[in-house]
């Protein structure tokens, strides 16, 4: 049953929802639909509170480290933290409370995936501590990984064999769809759909959802396999096209 994943984005040390494909290293800076003006263990607290474990705390960019540190503290074991993370700092942020850590652009030196890399990592910590991020951008046909903050394309094509490959090393998979990320003008619908087919372990995916009906559109498309995040469209992070108390209702008759 396809279920929602709650979310909290982290830049410059506070709570925001930015547009995925505009976060890069130069230019004009990132186009920012959102900055909470609670602290991320605001939001930490009501997932809590609201019985949604499996949250992803992603720390786009530097500055973020005392504010992830706060919302691991305000639920420990409950959220997983992406960003950054690699083979010297994962044992400690799971020591910090995070469930399981979120690994991407580490496994990419100089752009090219290393199964190496990826054995290392699960090893240390265990498979079942890892979820390996698979965000991607389109590429003709399919689509690509994508990685540093989404602005570099690799090699690594988002297939049955590639996650079939890796979901040996690893218990679950995140997958932005960059190219709708931050748009709230739909989900790749024939992403999710191939994601569905494809992924031999638990998968979410985010990226363009603005209503409430893209759970049961997500769950249709993908037979319940994949989960949904909602972000620049849920009423918490300053939209108004879906209620994140209805999210948390979805979940409840779910879980009966």
């Amino acid at each position: 049953m396809t279920l929602f994943r709650p979310c909290i984005d982290l830049h410059e040390g506070k709570v925001k929802q930015i547009v995925g494909g505009s976060l890069a290293d130069a230019g004009p800076g990132p186009v920012t639909n959102f900055v909470a003006e609670q602290g991320p263990e605001y939001f930490a607290a009501l997932y809590r509170q609201d019985d949604l474990p499996g949250g992803h705390l992603i720390k786009l960019g530097p500055g973020n480290d005392a504010a992830a540190r706060a919302a691991l503290a305000a639920w420990p074991g409950g959220l997983q933290l992406g960003g950054g993370v690699n083979l010297d700092n994962a044992r400690a942020w799971l020591d910090a409370g995070a469930d399981k850590v979120i690994v991407t652009s580490w496994l990419f030196p100089d752009g090219i995936f290393s199964a190496d890399r990826l054995r290392s990592l699960a090893e240390q910590i265990g498979r079942e501590r890892l979820v390996v991020d698979l965000s991607c951008r389109r590429v003709g046909a399919g689509w690509s990984v994508a990685i540093n903050r989404w602005q570099t394309i690799t090699a690594l094509p988002i297939s049955e064999p590639v996650l079939n490959d890796l979901a040996r090393h690893c218990s679950e998979y995140l997958v932005h769809a960059a190219d709708v990320e931050g748009l709230c003008r739909g989900i790749d619908e024939e992403l999710v759909s191939a994601l569905g087919r494809w992924s031999p372990i638990p998968c979410t995916y985010a990226g363009g959802a603005n209503d409430l009906s893209d759970l049961a559109r997500v769950e249709r498309l993908s037979d319940g396999k994949i989960d949904l995040t909602f972000g620049s469209a849920l009423d918490i992070f300053g939209g108004s096209l879906v209620a994140y108390q209805d999210c948390v209702n979805w979940n409840r008759a779910r879980k009966v």
